[in-house]
């Protein structure tokens, strides 16, 4: 199984979605971008991108990784059951996570920050916080197999960082 999956709603960050897109590829692997259903969805301009499938037909089993890109479309994500669930499952079977900027929206609604060290854009802080996340002010952290990033600029490091969980 080498396919990983891209979680997509609208508003998402650009540059969260196109650069793993790619990076994922590079790297030997197939993305798999997953939507509430498959379909167009548009960033935080009229750029968009295509949703081949949506989250309800996708299970943990069917992805080696999972990552969660920012914008704020976590904040739509986190509405969608399937796409909380899918989160979940990627976790508890310990599976690479990785969430970028405000995906820890996502991450807090899909039960899997509690006691946990990871970072995300500043203004989440307090909501990580409260939902029982340790928050490091850093521009990535990795914690077993889940890898965090704070800003789009940090998508370098933090490719190279959740790329390296499958070493």
């Amino acid at each position: 199984m080498n396919t990983i999956g891209i979680l997509l709603e609208d508003y998402f960050d650009e540059r969260e979605v196109i650069y793993p897109y790619y990076r994922v590829q590079e790297a030997g692997f197939s993305p798999l971008v997953i939507g509430p259903r498959p379909g167009s969805f548009h960033g935080k301009t009229p750029f968009t991108f295509e949703a081949k499938v949506a989250a309800e037909a996708v299970r943990a089993g069917d992805l080696a990784g999972l990552i969660v890109p920012g914008g704020f479309a976590p904040d739509r994500m986190r509405r969608h059951k399937a796409m909380t669930r899918l989160i979940a499952e990627i976790d508890a079977r310990k599976k690479p996570l990785g969430a970028i900027c405000h995906a820890g929206w996502a991450l807090i609604s899909a039960g899997v920050v509690k006691g946990r060290r990871l970072t995300g854009f500043s203004s989440i802080r307090e909501d990580l916080e409260n939902a029982g996340a340790i928050y490091l002010d850093e521009r990535v952290v990795v914690e077993g197999h889940l890898v965090t990033a704070q800003h789009a600029d940090d998508l370098p490091a933090f490719m190279q960082a959740f790329l390296a969980r499958f070493d």
